[in-house]
């Protein structure tokens, strides 16, 4: 008899375990505020629902304004988050994986438009990208470029103030990731290239994934950038969010019917973000 029979073989068992849940009696200190906050966002949701003139919501659609305004919010912004893709999925790669110095400074930096007013930030675009900015001078002088007032504009406006959601995104993915599958492929003689896209990209999926859909959520709502840095010319730079604030002006009901588009396809994103898009079960 071996001296290894007596031992019980404990079977073990594969993947994270699972959560516990607690339940309970629910504090009536903490039941009261969330009610209560719950309600808070609701409400102004419910109100736009119930004041919204649905009689006429087709014939609204389909006026031409409309149309072109939701046209080109849809082709800045996904156009804007083909930029982010291309920009923002390097950067969260470096800001995950490479320690240098300045990281933290430079994750801040990539953050800072999250929490500056968007307004700031066109001003800030202005100044670097206009016809006497730093860099839009000598694109104006060498190339003959303007993007200020331009559906470019619109698309660079967008993408700076979208792009710090995708690289957050991405790069918690990419922490989150198991580095041992990367070393593995190294050592089988995969290039640098090679291992990014065949192993590490595909094990980051769900969370580039998750940060496209907000980054393209978050450039279709954009206005205070827009406005600032491309104007609001129909048809050249008015996006939806810019034909909301038009419309407030001279004709409230068409003002409430665009807001609700917005609202539609906020939901439907949100929707879409699946928990196993989010790699939470």
């Amino acid at each position: 008899m071996s001296r290894h029979d007596d031992i019980t073989t404990v079977p073990t068992r594969s993947g994270p375990p699972p959560r516990s849940r607690r339940t309970g009696r629910l504090p009536l200190a903490l039941l009261l505020p969330a009610g209560l906050g719950l309600l808070f966002l609701v409400m102004p949701l419910a109100g736009l629902l119930i004041r919204t003139p649905w009689s006429t919501l087709p014939q609204r659609l389909t006026e031409p304004g409309v149309f072109g305004a939701l046209r080109l919010s849809v082709q800045a912004a996904t156009l804007a988050t083909l930029l982010c893709l291309v920009l923002g999925v390097p950067l969260a790669w470096l800001l995950a994986r490479v320690d240098f110095p300045g990281r933290r400074l430079v994750r801040a930096l990539v953050t800072v438009p999250l929490v500056l007013p968007p307004v700031v930030g066109g001003v800030a675009l202005l100044l670097v990208f206009g016809r006497r900015g730093i860099v839009g001078g000598w694109l104006d002088s060498t190339f003959g470029v303007t993007l200020p007032f331009t559906t470019a504009g619109v698309v660079l406006a967008e993408a700076f103030v979208a792009m710090p959601f995708l690289v957050i995104a991405v790069e918690g993915a990419l922490r989150g990731a198991d580095v041992r599958y990367e070393e593995a492929a190294a050592t089988l003689g995969a290039g640098r290239w090679t291992t990014f896209t065949h192993v590490t990209l595909p094990l980051v999926a769900p969370g580039v994934a998750a940060g496209t859909v907000l980054c393209w959520a978050r450039a279709l709502g954009e206005f205070g950038a827009t406005i600032t840095f491309a104007g609001n010319f129909p048809g050249r730079t008015q996006t939806m969010p810019l034909a909301v604030y038009l419309a407030l002006e001279t004709d409230l009901e068409a003002a409430m019917l665009l807001s609700l588009v917005l609202l539609t396809v906020s939901v439907v994103i949100l929707a879409s973000l699946r928990d196993r898009w989010l790699g939470s079960s």
